[in-house]
């Protein structure tokens, strides 16, 4: 049993080393293990600390031999990864930029502690796009992460490596976290389940030497796992802080302590201007059959203007002209998506006026529209764009109350409207939509599981176009046959339950279906 125990879900672990009949040692040797087999094609973990998990391990299993089952934490001895923003003592935290590799931790974050006090091992931490601002993962420092499903396509980011690495068994349960789908995206792109908890649940303010001060969307600690029963035990866990800081939070709710069929859930397959392909479209659609056959009420939501909220996201987050991310970098080497997005965003608005003006002229609309937005850098741009954001959460609130039949309880819509993206791609389509900026915008809490996967003849969902957005969306489609898709589960704020039980009810669905993205463990 103890080598295979890297395919065992984080629950399993822990129950398993609880009841004796394996030990952490085991568990931790196995999936080091696993990651030196997979990590070479993955290049998902970037800092190990083997010699301390073993050593960890060790004093675990003694701990469960002297003390008994009783007073073991929920993870204890279950071996965790970290993604690679969250401090961990004696690891570096560098979001990608080569200068901070020698900065080595002294402390653990606090979520990271609080998996610690739980019992959890950590192996070591993840990759992650540079400064963590766009949906791959690949820097300067540690290079390029690649997806388990296909190598030439990303697994997304920020928390890309972290999802590369659990889809492929490297790992059971990781932190992560999610300021504009960082944990939703890769989970879809990887065939994961994920979790980003509800707009001040759990604030993630390791580097404020970057996010300092911008409170109006702020990055959230969350979970990635195969299983969502594993989802819900790291928030339990996640949630043990009491932290005076973090008392405005109500306390979670149980999980899964909804029924279901006392459910109302709005679904929508497109949310603006850009489309979803074919295969996101129909599992959203399936999911909502799947709901409604297990006893949910589900009916068409059409969120109100979602161009709008991706405008008011960027808008927000880019106000300081990106001056304390162009800070933080230095002299250090920019990755190019960065440099591009720093470029446009640091432009007065004059400047990007004529830009858009230009690339109208030259039918790039789709860049054009991605430029539109930036500009705004003064304190009253600042003011009126907190406004707009908070106008639309009234705004989307009031679609929500007043859906057919009744107030929704919660929504399922695609995590992104394309499936893994080749790699680089995301220098041209951005965030490929509002799908998941939209719930950072709105503060909402909202997961992804894992539903189907792209079916033959199901990957041409565009043509071929002389804007680049579309053309690099045509070509993310094409060959995307068997890449795994998600479907994202929304609810109303401090609903995470609500999250939880509709992402199980459609999980058990999901398994039930023969192209069920089953990771591949089997096959990688």
């Amino acid at each position: 049993m103890a080598g295979e125990l890297w395919r065992r879900s984080a629950a399993e672990i822990a129950t398993l080393i609880a009841r004796g009949e394996v030990s952490s040692s085991e568990a931790v040797e196995a999936h080091i293990a696993r990651i030196v087999q997979v990590n070479p094609a993955l290049n998902a973990l970037t800092c190990e600390r083997f010699e301390a998990a073993r050593a960890e391990a060790r004093t675990a299993d003694e701990r469960r031999a002297s003390d008994g089952a009783d007073t073991l934490g929920p993870l204890h001895g279950v071996p965790i990864t970290v993604k690679e923003s969250l401090d961990v003592a004696g690891l570096p935290t560098t979001l990608g930029v080569p200068s901070r590799a020698r900065l080595v931790s002294e402390y653990d974050g606090p979520y990271v502690a609080r998996m610690r006090a739980a019992g959890a091992v950590v192996l070591g931490k993840t990759n992650v796009s540079q400064l963590m601002i766009f949906i791959e993962s690949d820097n300067p420092l540690y290079g390029r992460s690649n997806n388990p499903w296909d190598l030439q396509r990303t697994p997304g980011g920020s928390s890309g490596g972290q999802a590369a690495l659990i889809a492929a068994g490297g790992s059971a349960l990781g932190l992560g976290t999610d300021i504009g789908g960082s944990i939703r995206v890769p989970a879809t792109f990887c065939g994961i389940a994920g979790l980003k908890p509800t707009a001040g649940r759990f604030p993630e303010r390791t580097t404020p030497e970057i996010f300092g001060g911008e409170t109006a969307i702020e990055s959230q600690a969350g979970l990635l796992a195969r299983d969502v029963e594993d989802i819900a035990l790291g928030l339990e866990v996640l949630g043990r802080g009491g932290d005076d800081e973090y008392a405005q939070a109500p306390p979670l709710r149980a999980p899964y302590s909804v029924d279901p069929g006392s459910l109302r859930v709005g679904a929508y397959v497109q949310a603006g201007s850009f489309a979803p392909a074919p295969a996101v479209a129909r599992a959203v659609e399936e999911a909502a059959g799947a709901l409604a056959r297990a006893g949910v009420q589900v009916v068409p939501f059409e969120p109100p203007d979602p161009d709008l909220s991706l405008a008011l996201f960027y808008r927000i987050l880019a106000a300081n002209a990106g001056r304390s991310a162009i800070a933080f970098l230095g002299d250090d080497p920019r990755d190019p998506r960065v440099d591009d997005l720093l470029s446009i965003a640091s432009k007065p608005r004059p400047a990007v006026e004529l830009i858009v003006r230009a690339l109208r002229a030259l039918g790039q609309k789709g860049t054009a529209d991605l430029a539109d937005v930036h500009g705004f850098h003064s304190a009253a741009d600042y003011w009126q764009a907190v406004a707009g954001q908070q106008a639309y959460r009234q705004r989307f609130r009031a679609a929500m109350d007043a859906a057919e039949g009744g107030p929704l309880d919660a929504l399922i819509a695609p995590a992104c409207a394309l499936p893994a993206l080749r790699h680089g791609a995301s220098r041209a389509v951005g965030t490929a939509g509002p799908y998941a900026t939209l719930y950072n915008l709105l503060g909402y809490p909202a997961g992804v599981v894992p539903f189907t996967r792209v079916g033959q003849g199901e990957a041409a969902g565009r043509m071929p176009s002389r804007d680049q957005v579309e053309n690099a969306a045509y070509k993310t489609e094409m060959g995307s046959e068997g890449l795994p898709i998600g479907v994202q589960v929304v609810a109303r704020p401090w609903r995470e339950d609500v999250v939880l039980v509709i992402m199980d009810a459609l999980e058990s669905a999901a398994r039930e279906r023969r192209e069920y993205p089953r990771t591949p463990i089997e096959t990688f």
